[in-house]
Order: structure tokens, then sequence, then C-alpha cells
């Protein structure tokens, strides 16, 4: 029997999104956003191999697990596949070489703006590179630097998030940029009837990762799973920041222990910042391996109360442990739907 999705009849929403699946080059415009310890090789392979397109979450990666992730996904899925680097990783050079060993096709810079040399790095080997931007005037900007493709992503979404939601980002970016570029909206998607609005302002495709977090083929902690399928929206809180010289990009994640432990981190950290021991960018890469740690727990030791277990306010939409293919295949029916006024 072939994939469910090559069973899909959708041809207004394949108008819509065809230049986000040529940029792809994949049969649905959807792109699952990068979470660490779970946007790995078997979650990644599989959303390919379903029509959509994965993308590995480096995060804390070094070069040589970056290099064995995307060999071992290689070795799952023939289908095109982006890996995710935070621009603040100290060794991003590195990881983009990586990525340019392995030929890979899409590069996506996140968690701030990409230092000098990271585009054109990506651009050396032909990959196409897509960017975040919390501002249109910051996206004008990296766009003209020779970013390919834009993320708009706002506050609903689960992970590091902006200040401002979805739906206002979309009002505000796509009239000036969807019909010289390829931008796809993230943020607080768990139906197919929300992909079909964003595609009707300009949208070229989609991205989610809530809905794919708890998947089947998703290796998280069957804790960590069940952990979504209880919370509903307003379970999935974003992180306080409680000293404003600390620069810490909020974190939405459902409400625990570890969330409190989040704010004692703060202030630890914010003390040895006044007291010289680290600097600012010492400071946010303590952060970030703290946030590493935590997701980890949850993740993988199932550990939902002590550690981050991450989402989007979408959360409230998961509520079953759903192979990737058929919660595609729901997503573009819905959208399909929607955008033939049934």
């Amino acid at each position: 029997m072939p994939p469910v999705t090559a069973l899909l009849s959708s041809p207004r929403t394949d108008a819509l999104t065809a230049r986000g699946r040529d940029f792809l080059g994949t049969r649905h415009a959807i792109l699952c956003g990068a979470m660490s310890w779970v946007s790995e090789r078997h979650l990644v392979a599989a959303i390919s191999n379903a029509g959509g397109f994965g993308v590995i979450a480096c995060g804390a990666m070094t070069p040589e697990l970056l290099d064995a992730e995307i060999a071992a996904t290689r070795t799952m899925t023939s289908k095109p596949f982006g890996v995710n680097l935070i621009t603040m990783h100290p060794q991003l050079l590195d990881l983009i070489a990586v990525c340019a060993k392995h030929r890979v096709g899409h590069v996506v810079l996140a968690g701030g703006i990409p230092p000098k040399g990271s585009l054109e790095a990506i651009k050396d080997f032909d990959a196409k590179a897509l960017v975040f931007a919390p501002t249109l005037a910051l996206a004008k900007k990296l766009l003209r630097s020779g970013a390919d493709a834009l993320v708009i992503e706002g506050s609903e979404a689960g992970g590091h998030i902006g200040p401002v939601a979805t739906s206002v980002l979309a009002q505000e970016f796509l009239p000036h940029l969807a019909e010289d570029h390829v931008v796809f909206v993230a943020g607080g998607i768990g139906r197919g009837e929300m992909i079909a609005a964003y595609l009707e302002m300009g949208a070229c495709g989609v991205q989610l990762g809530t809905r794919f977090a708890a998947a089947r083929e998703s290796i998280a902690h069957p804790a960590f799973k069940a952990a979504f399928f209880s919370a509903n929206a307003r379970d999935a809180v974003a992180s306080v920041q409680i000293d404003p010289r600390l620069p810490v990009i909020p974190v939405r994640a459902l409400k625990n222990a570890g969330t409190e432990e989040f704010t004692a981190k703060q202030r630890e950290v914010a003390q040895a910042l006044d007291q010289g021991q680290v600097d600012m960018h010492e400071a946010q890469l303590e952060i970030e391996k703290f946030w590493a740690g935590a997701l980890r727990r949850a993740v993988i030791e199932g550990d939902v109360e002590n550690g981050s277990v991450m989402a989007g306010q979408s959360v409230g939409m998961v509520r079953a442990e759903e192979p990737v293919a058929e919660i595609i295949a729901s997503l573009i029916g819905e959208c399909e739907a929607s955008l033939s006024g049934n």
C-alpha cells in the first residue's frame, strides 16, 4: 500500500505552497521545528519520508556528534532534510563545515542574528539558508544579506520564543515580504485550518514542532508524551526574566518544578556576572547549557516534573500518539477542506 501522503489530493494547498515545496524539495511545505533531543534521526527521517521536511536540531552538539547524526539520518531517508544550528554556538563555523561535508541542502540559523561569515559559509557549498527575525526591519536586512528564506515564529511556539504573537507577526511581515521571498510561518499551529489562513495571507508553508514532538516516531520518553496529552494551552507558560541585565530569551514549556529551578539558575548566573566570573556571552551559554540538560531530563529520562517539557500553546490539540504520516495527512486534509470552503 502506498504511503498515506501519496493518496492525498490537495490542489488548492499545492498551488499556494508551490514556492515553499520547490524551495524545500518536498511533497508538502511543512517543516518540523528543531527540538533538541527530539528532532533527531528517527523523527527527522519519518517526517521527510512522509513528504514533509525534517530538521535535525543540533543544539549543543559537537561537530563530531552532528557529523554522526547527519550520517545516521541519511541511512534512514533519501528525502531532503535540513540542520538547525544555534547562532551562539562557539563552534558554529565548524558545524557549518560538517553540513558542507555532507552536502546538506538547507541550514537553519536560529537563536539570534547570524554572526559574520556564517551566511557566506553556507552559501559557499550552495546550501539554502533559513533565518528567523523578530522585526520586519531585521528580516529585510537578513534577506538582503543572503538569507534565502524566513521563518516567522510567534510567542505561541514552544522552546525559545519572542514577545509577539504569530498572528500579529504574519500580518506585519507577509504583506511586505511574501511576494518576493519564501516565508514560512510558525508558532501555535495545530490544525490545517490555521495553515490555510496563513497560506492565504501569502506564506509559502509552515513549521510545526509541538504536534510532532509526541508522534509515534519521536524517541521522547512515554512520560514526556503523556504530559502533552494531558496538558492544555494555558499549561504552556513562558519563562520569566528576573534580571534585566541578563538577556535571557524566554522559553515556553509546561509549568512544573523545573520552571522554578530555572528562576534559581538565573539568579546564580546573574551573581556570577556581577562578580566578574563570566562575561555576557558566557552567561548566555550557561543558560543554554541549563536548558539542554533540563530538556534531556524530560525527553530522554522522562523526568517531567524537574526537567523542561518544552511545548507550544498548541499542546492542547495533541491528544494521542500518532504516526507522522497521519499527522501530515490530517493537516493537509484540513487545510484543503478549508481552502475549498468545506
